[in-house]
């Protein structure tokens, strides 16, 4: 991923109000980010719980959504599967995250979801960047690199969910 600025991280959220937006918490160190091994920007706001936020590469330019977190606790000797990097976790490791549809649909109350990992740091769980006990990664014939078009293409499916005005809630 290209690295990003504050401002363009902020113009990028197409299912908040530009206000919104100009609030959000922003991840720290910026420029410090490991932004050759993201596939996207995805970060939790430690001032608020419930909320993540997720920026990717779309039609050549950066798109960010904001996401609810629920807030449920989950058994540790339960494991789910991340719907973006395919990353097995235990317990809370992932969640289904929400996000407000953009536009007309979005102002309806319309809203998609899908399970991502908690931590939002996919990337890192895929090229084995970040190491936890209770992450694993499924044995796969894939290379690393189709295993990145894959996690970029599942994300890119995502945001055209957010994006999509015409399809139902």
């Amino acid at each position: 991923m290209n690295p990003l600025g504050e401002t363009e991280i902020r113009k990028s959220f197409v299912n908040c109000s530009k206000g919104e937006a100009g609030r959000l918490s922003l991840p720290r160190g910026l420029a410090e980010l490991p932004w050759e091994s993201l596939d996207f920007l995805g970060w939790r706001d430690p001032g608020a719980p419930d909320r993540s936020y997720l920026v990717a590469e779309r039609d050549g330019g950066p798109v960010g959504v904001t996401l609810r977190v629920p807030n449920v606790r989950r058994s540790l000797t339960r494991t789910n599967v991340c719907s973006l990097c395919i990353s097995v976790h235990a317990g809370s490791g992932v969640a289904l995250l929400t996000a407000r549809r953009a536009g007309a649909a979005g102002r309806q109350g319309n809203s998609v979801g899908t399970y991502m990992c908690a931590d939002l740091a996919c990337s890192l769980h895929l090229r084995g960047l970040k190491k936890s006990p209770l992450v694993s990664r499924p044995e796969e014939s894939l290379t690393l690199d189709e295993q990145i078009a894959r996690t970029r293409a599942n994300v890119d499916r995502f945001l055209a969910q957010v994006l999509d005005d015409s399809l139902p809630g």
